[in-house]
């Protein structure tokens, strides 16, 4: 092996044959890397950031609250009006919205409006994003509602929330009435005998909160790289098999049947065998009034889709079927007359705000664990998505901050968890918004509702509600029309879609996560444990190589195999990598070798002349041919190892193995194209000998310059053997 002096160190030269017909060597030198003394560098960072500077204070400040920098630099001329106009039309859909996906968290109303006027007020503070619509969200709001349900069975309530709307004063004390049950909380050292309704808000509270904790430990240890192992077809599927969950959630109220809220696993089905049963029970007022609401809203939503290039605004069509299904049903007197469940009172104001409970928290933990993931994972892909469209950048550990204090903070006001929500940022980009004031506009909105207007929501249908649930719905279960052209594109990001939507529609939304995640990263290790592999022919009058199966006109090249392996070599793939090479190669170095061995054993062995036969009668002829060794029609095998991006121990050792193993055969064996990761792990594990000294004759940076090699040194061995 060449060495040259560079100074301070001496560097081994890494040589490759020249793509010529000379023997000459073209020697790369290697770049000297100064050692980093990692302990010095983490040293240096722990004293910088527990330093206390004013500056370093000031940029902390400003950093956690980004309004600050961004605020004072605010063009109202050329923002206020994109920004008012959106916050009103987001604030005009954010209501009736807020009420309908009330149903789906199983709590009232006023709760989801509390949501939405905190979530878009903190963001505005916290967040990067410029257009992201952040507040309450379908998905989210079935994942709580299945954790209040539950833990409302398991404390002894029944879950028919058709019970007589409760008077007074909407406290979230005074509720009692509403069950028959009550259960105990220990709020701030005291004991509190607490209602349906109350013990309901408070799972919700406490599940928010735990699962804020977690988002702003994820950002305070940097795990916003989290999301990236949530692709975008495993959330497609968790999107899609949850839509499903909440659009058989709401069809009990369309057609105004009664009949118990399914809980655990499998609850879809047990829903659909529920609603047949009890098919007969329908309330022809609730299916009709269904059945007009969907029809408006979905023509509405189509025109809009169709001419949302003219329009300016989207149309508030939400906002128009609920104010005249409430005047209809409150002059109609449709609760009255036809039984049909209606919203009840919604209280004005805002409720005294409480500390979650501790004993509620340690209940819902590991289910805020799951509720704090899908939430982030929603925000920042939309984030991102939108900084793409806009040119701008965002920060994920503080998208992280910023939606775990949505959470941490609301939880106190009677809040439950949010997210950023698809449909809604998609309105706001569209309606001109250039900043998150158009937040604060959405979250006055909310606030006149709140002070003023909820009342009058009292004769609001249920089924009502659950028509804007569904509808809003399409965008996810338009999903099922692109399998087709998904299958066509990638056929493994399809299985991956169609596992978590059948785990999340089918088993439980939460196991459907896990599903997900876990098939996902199973089909990335089978795709490393079982890649590509390939025998290559050269590409007639060129220097290039390439699949001999997949190309016509290869040229194979005589007394050499080239062999492409399409993953890295690692522990999972090693035997895979064998066997692959064996097959192709049609050579097991370790059967050719027991062979000849035998042969030459049987050779020795042989009795003295004119004895024709062995000891169990077979004739010596017979025995000779079965033993006779493989003729073999190459000298040598090239690896292209340009898709192999990294060994493990196991990786170099087997490198080693088939060197040795092919060796005793008198086959060289040639590496081409290693990157410098590869040629450092097989440096360490002593491929090359001591002092690097066969490197030159067995680490080529292209395949020509292996062939070529190769080549040559079947030229003299066939001269040599002359």
């Amino acid at each position: 092996m060449h060495e040259v002096n560079t100074g301070a160190m001496e560097r081994p030269l890494e040589a490759t044959r020249l793509e010529s017909s000379t023997s000459s060597c073209f020697l790369m030198e290697r770049k000297t890397h100064v050692k980093i003394n990692r302990k010095q560098i983490m040293l240096a960072k722990l004293r910088k950031s527990c330093s206390c500077t004013p500056r370093k204070l000031k940029n902390l400040v400003m950093d956690f609250f980004p309004v600050l920098r961004w605020l004072p630099k605010y063009q109202c001329k050329e923002y206020i009006w994109g920004d008012i106009m959106s916050g009103l039309v987001i604030g005009i859909i954010l209501v009736p919205q807020a009420i309908a996906y009330s149903l789906l968290a199983g709590l009232k109303p006023i709760y989801s409006l509390y949501t939405s006027f905190f979530a878009n007020i903190i963001y505005f503070l916290m967040g990067t994003s410029r257009h992201v619509s952040v507040g309450i969200f379908s998905l989210i709001s079935l994942m709580v509602g299945q954790v209040v349900d539950r833990e409302l069975l398991l404390a002894g309530f029944d879950l028919n929330d058709d019970a007589p709307p409760a008077l007074g004063d909407g406290s979230l004390w005074n509720d009692s009435q509403l069950n028959t049950a009550a259960f105990n909380l220990t709020i701030g050292g005291t004991n509190v005998e607490c209602g349906k309704e109350c013990y309901a808000i408070g799972i919700a509270t406490a599940l928010t909160f735990v699962a804020g904790v977690y988002q702003v430990l994820m950002g305070i240890f940097r795990l916003g790289f989290v999301s990236m192992y949530l692709s975008e077809s495993m959330l497609d599927g968790f999107a899609t098999g949850a839509s499903l969950t909440i659009l058989t959630a709401q069809v009990k109220y369309l057609i105004g049947i009664k009949i118990p809220r399914s809980q655990g696993q499998g609850m879809l089905v047990i829903t659909w065998i529920n609603i047949f049963q009890n098919i007969s029970q329908a309330n022809l007022c609730d299916v009709i009034t269904s059945a007009i609401c969907i029809v408006v809203l979905v023509t509405a939503k189509e025109l809009g889709d169709r001419y949302k290039h003219k329009l300016k605004f989207p149309l508030p069509t939400e906002l128009v079927v609920i104010v005249v299904a409430t005047l209809v049903s409150h002059y109609g007197n449709l609760n009255e007359v036809y039984a049909s469940s209606v919203s009840g009172v919604i209280p004005t104001g805002f409720i005294p705000p409480k500390v979650p409970c501790f004993d509620l928290m340690l209940r819902v933990a590991v289910d805020a664990l799951p509720l704090a993931i899908v939430s982030f994972a929603f925000t920042v892909s939309l984030s991102e998505m939108c900084a793409k469209k806009y040119a701008y950048t965002i920060r994920a550990n503080q998208e992280m901050f910023a939606v775990g204090f949505c959470n941490i903070i609301p939880s106190f006001f009677h809040s439950f968890a949010t997210s950023a929500a698809l449909a809604k940022t998609l309105v706001k980009t569209s309606t001109g918004c250039q900043t998150q004031v158009s937040g604060v506009i959405s979250a006055m909105v909310v606030l006149l509702v709140l002070l003023f207007l909820a009342p009058l929501f009292y004769s609001l249908q249920k089924c009502v509600l659950a028509c804007i649930i569904i509808v809003s719905l399409r965008g996810a279960l338009r999903k099922f029309r692109d399998v087709p052209v998904r299958y066509h594109v990638n056929k493994v990001d399809t299985l991956v879609w169609v596992i978590t939507m059948s785990a999340s529609a089918l088993i439980s939304t939460e196991i459907g996560l896990l599903v997900g995640i876990v098939f996902s990263m199973l089909c990335i290790i089978v795709r490393t444990q079982r890649p590509r592999t390939a025998l290559l022919g050269q590409i007639q009058n060129t220097s290039f190589y390439e699949d001999d199966l997949e190309y016509k006109n290869l040229s194979s090249v005589p007394k050499v195999k080239i062999f492409r392996f399409e993953a890295p070599l690692y522990y999972a793939n090693r035997n895979y990598f064998l066997k692959s090479l064996y097959r192709l190669t049609d050579l097991d170095p370790n059967l050719e070798a027991a062979r000849r061995k035998k042969y030459e054993k049987k050779e020795q062995q042989q009795p003295k002349k004119g004895d024709h036969t062995t000891a169990n009668g077979l004739d010596m002829g017979e025995t000779t041919v079965q033993l006779v060794p493989k003729q073999i029609d190459f000298q040598a095998i090239v690896v292209d190892c340009s898709s192999i991006s990294f060994l493990d121990t196991t990786g170099v050792n087997t490198l080693k193995e088939i060197l040795k193993d092919y060796k005793e055969l008198k086959i060289s064996v040639l590496l081409a194209c290693c990157n410098p990761s590869v040629i450092d792990s097989l440096k360490r594990g002593g491929y090359f000998g001591k002092d690097f000294g066969s490197m030159q004759e067995l680490l080529f940076y292209s395949i020509h310059n292996a062939v070529q090699f190769a080549k040559d040194l079947n030229l003299s061995a066939d001269c040599s053997g002359v």
